[in-house]
C-alpha cells in the first residue's frame, strides 16, 4: 500500500547491552519505526535453568530506551502473553532437536510459541536477531516460511567485547574469574578459524582441537560443538563449502553460547 510505512522489531528479554544497539540501529536505518519488546520468555527456561537469575533492570532498560530513540518500548505482561490456559504452541521440528534443543528440551517450542505471538502483535515488515542466537535465528526463519508470516528476518553480525567473549546479557552473571574464563569460547573459535586456513578441513580434528582447548580451562565445560549445514544445521564431517559451527559451554554457573561461520581455505583465498 503507498505510503505505509515500515516497522522494524528488535525482540528481546532486556538487559540491553551493544548488542541489542546494533540491532536497533540497524531496524532505524531501514525503517520508519521501531519497535523494541522486552519480555523475560518463561517458556524458554527448563526448570532447572536460570529464569530467575535472568538479568532484570527495567529502569535503566526503559532509559537506554529513552536515549537511544526507541519509538515504541513493548512490556507486556507475563499473565498477557502466557495464560495459564495456554494450549497453543509452535514447534519447528527438526531444527529444534539438535544441538541446543537436545541440551534444552522444549527451549524453542516456548521461543517460536512467544516469537510468534509477538510478531502477530506487532505486525513487522522486518525483525531483527543477532548472530550469536544462530540456531534461533535459523528456527525463526523456518517458522516465517512455513507459517507464511509476512516478515522479512535480519540476522546480524555478533558483537564481541575486547578480548572476543561475544555480547549476551547472561554476561552479567559470570564472576570476576569466570568471565576470565569464558574467552575461551572464543579462543576456541579463533583455533579452528586457524586451522581450516592451514588447510584442515576434517571436524573430527577440528572437534578435537576444540577439545584441547577447553580442556584447559577447568572453569569451563563444553556442551557441544557442532559443524553443521548453515541452513539445516545437520552434521557435516568435512568442510567442503560453507558451515556453521555452534558451540555451547557453560563457564561457572552461567551457560555460554556462540558460533562461527567457516569454508575451506580455498574457497577463502578464492574469495579474497
Amino acid at each position: 500500500m503507498r505510503g505505509k510505512k515500515k516497522i522494524g522489531f528488535v525482540p528481546t528479554m532486556g538487559a540491553f547491552h551493544e548488542g541489542h544497539l546494533s540491532l536497533l540501529r540497524a531496524a532505524q536505518r531501514a525503517c520508519d519505526y521501531q519497535v523494541v519488546s522486552l519480555f523475560v520468555n518463561p517458556l524458554q527456561f527448563g526448570p532447572e535453568e536460570d529464569f530467575d537469575r535472568y538479568p532484570r533492570d527495567l529502569p535503566r532498560d526503559r532509559a537506554w530506551a529513552l536515549a537511544n530513540h526507541v519509538d515504541l518500548l513493548f512490556l507486556p505482561k507475563a499473565d498477557e502473553i502466557v495464560p495459564v490456559d495456554l494450549e497453543t504452541f509452535v514447534s519447528v521440528e527438526s531444527l529444534s532437536r539438535r544441538w541446543e534443543g537436545a541440551s534444552r528440551p522444549q527451549h524453542f517450542r516456548g521461543v517460536a510459541t512467544i516469537v510468534a505471538k509477538l510478531f502477530q502483535i506487532v505486525r513487522p515488515d522486518i525483525a531483527y536477531f543477532g548472530q550469536k542466537d544462530y540456531q534461533q535465528a535459523t528456527i525463526i526463519r523456518q517458522m516465517v516460511r512455513d507459517l507464511y508470516f509476512d516478515i522479512k528476518i535480519k540476522v546480524m553480525p555478533t558483537l564481541r567485547e575486547k578480548d572476543g567473549l561475544a555480547k549476551s546479557s547472561r554476561n552479567a552473571l559470570l564472576s570476576h574469574e569466570d568471565r576470565a574464563a569464558a574467552t575461551v569460547l572464543y579462543r576456541a573459535l579463533c583455533s579452528v578459524q586457524q586451522s581450516i586456513r592451514a588447510g584442515t578441513t576434517d571436524c573430527h580434528l577440528l572437534k578435537k582441537g576444540i577439545e584441547s582447548i577447553f580442556k584447559k580451562e577447568p572453569r569451563a565445560q563444553l556442551d557441544y560443538a557442532a559443524f553443521c549445514d548453515p541452513n539445516r544445521l545437520e552434521p557435516i564431517r568435512h568442510v567442503t563449502g560453507q558451515a556453521v559451527l555452534l558451540l555451547a559451554a557453560k563457564v561457572g554457573s552461567v551457560r555460554l553460547i556462540d558460533n562461527l561461520l567457516v569454508r575451506p581455505h580455498s574457497a577463502w583465498r578464492n574469495a579474497r
